[in-house]
């Protein structure tokens, strides 16, 4: 047993979704968590930069003696996961990528007419790791790939309910979508979850899927293996609290934390912190 929190980071607060899942799943941990606000979106940037973003998050995070790290950005698992495996040989680190994709391949091994798309960030849908990762696990599965870069600088200055996102939406993915006859959508940005049940209300008939579930069910099979997973909680020897930081906390920040956490009954409060 291992008290120690797990470290999370995103680029900025889509991250958060894939926290309260965690929180869900495994109530016995805590958490430490990194928003890189001031530098969003990192799915425009270099591929040096990003890697160079993600090792002083994750020297940040080992400093706060994280136990292991949640990748909760998928640009950040497409570009740099080997390369911060390679930094921090001893860290269990577990991208957002690999554990869905494992897990949906073995459900399209059974299933017919399945056509699947995956939408994320610039970085992301370059990366090709979508569709390479599909294409190891389930040979000759064809997987579309379609980038929608306007979509977390939208969520992040909170107007994912504005009529903007709605236009954002269209424009991506109406003729993407049509043309592909796709059927299941894959969100490829932890961002995307904020806007899920606006995208099943555009399209209805479409299957959406976060890989979140998949992240912390990856997640919590790494700390059951190495025997990291946390003790039972006491009176004696309470939980440590979960910590959240932020290396920009604007208005707008503010407001979507509280979207995001509304349904929480532990509170998050954010400290603002340049690295």
């Amino acid at each position: 047993m291992d008290p120690r929190p797990i470290g999370v980071f995103d680029s900025g607060l889509g991250g958060l979704t894939c926290v309260t899942h965690l929180l869900r799943v495994m109530p016995k941990e805590r958490v430490v968590y990194f928003g890189d606000t001031a530098r969003t979106p990192y799915g425009s940037k270099g591929v040096d930069t990003i890697r160079h973003f993600s090792r002083e998050i994750v020297a940040f995070l080992v400093e706060h003696d994280c136990k292991a790290i949640m990748i909760a950005c998928n640009t950040v698992s497409s570009i740099a996961l080997d390369d911060l495996r390679q930094q921090f040989p001893k860290l269990p680190i577990v991208g957002i990528i690999e554990p869905v994709v494992a897990e949906l391949a073995a459900k399209y091994q059974t299933e017919q007419q399945v056509k699947a798309a995956v939408i994320g960030t610039k970085v992301t849908i370059e990366s090709g790791i979508y569709p390479r990762l599909f294409q190891e696990a389930l040979p000759g599965f064809k997987l579309a790939s379609q980038a929608c870069p306007l979509f977390v600088p939208l969520i992040e200055e909170g107007l994912k309910d504005h009529a903007m996102m709605d236009l954002a939406i269209h424009y991506y993915l109406d003729d993407f979508l049509a043309e592909g006859e796709i059927t299941d959508l894959i969100l490829g940005c932890t961002h995307y979850h904020l806007i899920q049940e606006r995208l099943r209300r555009i399209y209805p008939k479409l299957n959406i899927f976060s890989p979140a579930n998949a992240q912390v069910e990856a997640l919590r099979q790494v700390l059951t293996e190495q025997g990291l997973l946390a003790g039972e909680v006491s009176e004696v020897e309470p939980a440590g609290e979960n910590l959240f930081y932020a290396s920009d906390l604007s208005g707008s920040y503010r407001k979507m934390i509280a979207d995001i956490v509304q349904d929480q009954s532990a509170k998050i409060k954010f400290k603002n912190l340049s690295l």
